[in-house]
């Protein structure tokens, strides 16, 4: 048997008749496709963020600048954002129960050969000078392996969402879902910390891939693909719900469509789907600046000690959690599934938040602003680029869709990371650096992306509009 075989979509089974065992079956399978997607997600987030706490042990061991340590971030960033789009295709025609569990499963491999490289690389009988070069390129090439397959997990639990859960009710549990990235970014900064301090660097990685190993294994018995491939009936059809953006016709037109059709009509030649993809790209700009430099903005331009600073960014994650499940429950229960409007209201609260952070004196109102910036930022984070990108486009298409923007939204990252730092430089003088220039950089990101989302939200009016 192939690959291509192996991880072939399970087959559409009849339709049960019996409503109660419909109801039944609906029942048990949605709660555990979401638990198991969740705690997946969380773990995938182990292996990702636990490079963070290694760096400095690294950094020690084999003598590495900033700027060759900066070499693994990028091999992530890099792989990472095209795998999003590349692995979003295959995913949408792929089985979830062995998509998602093997996508994990070789990120911890990854992550357990990160660790024992060292120990390869030295066999190799080089000079100092050179094992720490070959080691550089090795270890980087290994965290991009592992960028590639972390970028399969998200595709799939896109499919899984769209399939599993109707509209009116979808945005509610992917907010619920996307919690899963602060949970394990908070959970990885503990364990790998933790682990680290007692044991090293190398356990940072090789405990989070043992764990990795066996979660992967619990997925497979856990996950199941769509609800047909059970014999359910279509989630909407379960729960008496129209499709939002398909008509009758619609529907079967493109039931008669081949998948390449389908993704060149929901995914390329979308309008929306590219504004999105272009407003995610700011999204991440604003993000990943905040995750990636907020402590040298609070140490070098507020004289903030490292030790505070540190305190003052973990309420990023954490009031973040709020954010992410405030927007889906909002934009569900208050605007009955428009996304548009809350979209708009969290991009003003970052716009806000960041002129707050610039002119703010008082330090105890950091934690308070940093905490705002990152509810404000992980809503739209999780909707534009997510929630979004899947409902503008078809349920055949819904990994592609969101592997689609989140390609976008890693070119952003890349952004970030360059674009912040230069202009922190460009802006300063006499060797000094002037922290104005992140902040510049990212609320110019937070008023274009608030633009774009304003020409979203007219047009969904308009075609809502029309409708009526």
């Amino acid at each position: 048997m192939g690959l291509k075989e192996f991880f072939k979509e399970p087959p559409v089974q009849p339709v049960i008749a019996d409503e109660g065992k419909v109801k039944s079956m609906y029942s048990h399978w949605r709660l555990r496709i979401f638990y198991a997607c969740f705690i997946g997600y969380t773990v995938f987030y182990l292996c990702k963020k636990n490079i963070a706490v290694a760096l400095p042990g690294i950094m020690d061991e084999f003598g590495y600048s900033a700027t060759e340590l900066g070499l693994l971030g990028s091999s992530l960033y890099l792989t990472y954002g095209i795998g999003k789009f590349v692995n979003g295709v295959l995913a949408d025609g792929s089985d979830v129960r062995k998509f998602f569990p093997t996508a994990l499963l070789m990120t911890a491999l990854a992550n357990i050969l990160f660790a024992l490289a060292p120990n390869v690389v030295g066999m190799l009988g080089l000079d100092t000078k050179m094992t720490a070069v070959v080691l550089l390129w090795v270890l980087a090439f290994l965290w991009g392996v592992s960028g590639w397959f972390q970028s399969a997990g998200f595709p799939a639990v896109a499919k899984s969402l769209t399939y599993w859960y109707s509209n009116s009710e979808r945005g509610t549990k992917w907010s619920l879902w996307s919690c899963s990235h602060q949970t394990g970014t908070f959970l990885s900064f503990i364990l790998a910390g933790h682990i680290a301090a007692h044991f090293g660097w190398r356990a940072a990685f090789l405990v989070p891939g043992v764990l990795a190993v066996i979660t992967a294994l619990w997925l497979y018995e856990r996950l199941r693909d769509r609800p047909q491939s059970l014999g359910l009936p279509d989630v909407e059809e379960y729960r008496d719900e129209p499709v939002k953006v398909q008509s009758c016709d619609d529907k079967q037109a493109e039931d008669n469509m081949s998948y390449v059709q389908i993704f060149k009509k929901y995914v390329l030649c979308n309008k929306t789907i590219w504004l999105l993809a272009i407003a995610y790209v700011f999204v991440y700009i604003i993000r990943f600046g905040a995750e990636d430099w907020m402590i040298m903005y609070l140490k070098n331009a507020k004289n903030i000690e490292l030790k505070d600073a540190t305190n003052m960014i973990a309420s990023l994650p954490l009031v973040g959690i709020c954010g992410t499940v405030c927007a889906g429950l909002i934009s569900d229960k208050l605007f009955k599934g428009k996304r548009a409007p809350v979209n708009l209201i969290y991009l003003v609260g970052v716009i806000i938040a960041i002129i707050a952070l610039k002119f703010n004196t008082i330090n105890a109102l950091n934690y308070v602003i940093i905490g705002l910036l990152g509810a404000f930022t992980y809503g739209p984070q999780m909707m534009i680029g997510g929630l979004c990108a899947v409902e503008s486009s078809s349920k055949k298409v819904a990994s592609a869709a969101s592997g689609f923007t989140g390609t976008f939204g890693y070119i952003g990252a890349f952004l970030s990371a360059t674009g912040t730092g230069y202009l922190v430089d460009k802006l300063g003088s006499n060797g000094n650096e002037n922290w104005d220039g992140a902040i510049y950089f990212w609320l110019a990101s937070g008023i274009i992306c608030l633009i774009i989302c304003t020409i979203l939200a007219i047009d969904e009016y308009k075609k809502d509009h029309r409708k009526a």
